[in-house]
């Protein structure tokens, strides 16, 4: 009864297994087949092969085979699937997250905005398009430039832009249907108008499943590339007290609605004049989750696994410290597109020291294949300010080695250089205006790093609290 599987892999089930094991739990890993070199497989107590990640008879099946209790699903994968939480409670399981119910009403985006729309909260206009209808003429009545989404996922899948009436409408809205129904099994879209420029905010919160839910603050998300985040920091900067308050007050109204369970994300779009309108909920934990943690003190998966432990618990308003800004160090190739890219890691070395945290799931030696997310850890910095955390942050890329296959790193450390990035004054189009120039070693440098010995990355301390941290936390 104190086992957990994780369903998921690489830094997400490594982060998960570091909180379950402080808390006392045994910890079961999954592996598919090509991904038995990922280092979440060698963090966990037991190991159990499943044919894929998004099968879910075949981790239900791991499950019972390991004696495990609790499941996690992590984040991606079937982490928002309510037929995997309904699975799981009808074999009489715990799923660590919402109720089954829940997740299937948040996860279609056209219900949860018609949900919402009647708590009157606003939302940007969008047209539900039939089978059969003249997706033309529903475009043309909402107005240009506008989204082609999938009702269903996340991770900036099954989303298409359209600028004017003169693009291809229909091979645009052919293509993001096909990629939703290949990611998430669902073809069905809507059209939502565009807002631009806008900020992109979230707001983290947390229900105790009978009415009761508390915000741990709201989280700036604007730096994204097609619709996929790659910088996120806490609290946001440069927003008004008053556009902030009706953020977390809209967020505790949607969640105290529902009588939400678990941990889970508001996400809203806010324009120049500040203001906001609900996007989507994300119903589990998020990839961005660490700077909440880092300003709040709280750990999030502490507080899951707590409350799958017991009915009753007591949460408290925390105030937010300091400054945290956390960002994605991925297997793709910059200067090409952004290609997702493949090979071994030859040497790696992450950075340590005050206000610097890494979550990864890689190791040296460890081949990286291009069919699994290429995202290869999460570089975390929490300082008092924005502007030290940004400095902390540019002492963090600089110290980070990854040899071996080509990554994100050069740049991130130019948009860290970025004037407009300094100041805070980014929004979800910032990217598409970015200019890249691609910062190349010296050759004294790269023979330097070539002979810098091969080594496993320390291990985390341990911290003896299993639901608050400090700042001297590692994960890596």
């Amino acid at each position: 009864m104190r086992k957990v599987l994780v369903a998921n892999r690489s830094e997400v089930a490594c982060r998960i297994f570091q909180t379950c094991r402080e808390m006392g739990f045994q910890t079961v890993a999954v592996v598919a087949p090509g991904d038995e070199q990922s280092r979440h497989v060698t963090y966990a107590d037991e190991i159990q092969r499943v044919s894929s990640y998004l099968e879910i008879d075949a981790l239900l099946k791991a499950a019972k085979r390991s004696g495990a209790f609790y499941i996690h699903p992590g984040y991606g994968f079937l982490s928002e699937s309510f037929l995997f939480a309904e699975a799981v409670e009808k074999a009489c399981l715990c799923f660590i997250g919402p109720r089954s119910e829940t997740i299937r009403k948040m996860a279609d985006k056209v219900e949860a905005k018609l949900f919402v729309q009647k708590l009157g909260i606003p939302v940007l206009p969008f047209v539900v398009v039939r089978p059969g209808e003249d997706l033309s003429q529903a475009a043309q009545g909402l107005g240009y430039p506008l989204l082609v989404k999938a009702c269903v996922g996340g991770g900036g899948r099954g989303i298409r832009r359209v600028e004017t009436s003169n693009e291809d409408l229909l091979g645009l809205a052919a293509s993001a249907s096909t990629e939703a129904s290949w990611a998430f099994g669902e073809s069905s879209f809507f059209l939502e108008r565009l807002l631009r420029p806008a900020r992109h905010l979230e707001v983290q919160i947390f229900g105790d499943g009978r009415g009761g839910v508390w915000h741990f603050g709201e989280r700036e998300c604007s730096l994204q590339r097609r619709h996929q985040k790659i910088w996120e920091e806490a609290p946001a900067s440069s927003l008004r007290e008053e556009t902030r308050a009706l953020l977390l007050d809209a967020s505790l109204k949607i969640g105290q609605a529902m009588a939400y369970r678990g941990v889970g994300t508001l996400e809203f779009l806010v324009d120049a004049s500040e203001q906001y309108y609900f996007l989507e909920m994300n119903t589990r934990l998020q990839v961005e989750h660490a700077v909440t943690e880092q300003v709040s003190g709280v750990d999030l998966v502490g507080l899951q696994m707590a409350q799958a432990l017991s009915s009753l618990l007591l949460v408290e308003s925390v105030q937010p410290r300091g400054h945290a800004i956390e960002v994605r160090l991925c297997a793709e190739d910059a200067s090409s597109g952004f290609i997702p890219t493949s090979g071994s890691i030859e040497v790696l070395s992450f950075p340590t020291g005050a206000g610097i945290r890494v979550e990864s799931g890689v190791e040296c030696g460890q081949r990286i294949d291009a069919r699994f997310d290429s995202l290869l850890a999460k570089i975390i910095v929490h300082a008092p300010s924005r502007s030290h955390a940004l400095a902390r942050l540019r002492f963090a890329l600089e110290e980070t080695v990854l040899l071996g296959i080509k990554t994100n790193q050069n740049y991130l450390r130019v948009l860290l250089e970025d004037p407009q990035v300094q100041l805070g004054r980014v929004h979800t189009s910032f990217l598409d205006e970015f200019s890249y120039t691609e910062i190349l070693p010296q050759k004294e440098d790269l023979e330097l790093l070539c002979s810098f010995p091969t080594q496993k990355p320390e291990v985390f301390s341990k911290n003896p609290s299993p639901w608050f941290h400090s700042e001297s936390r590692r994960f890596v």
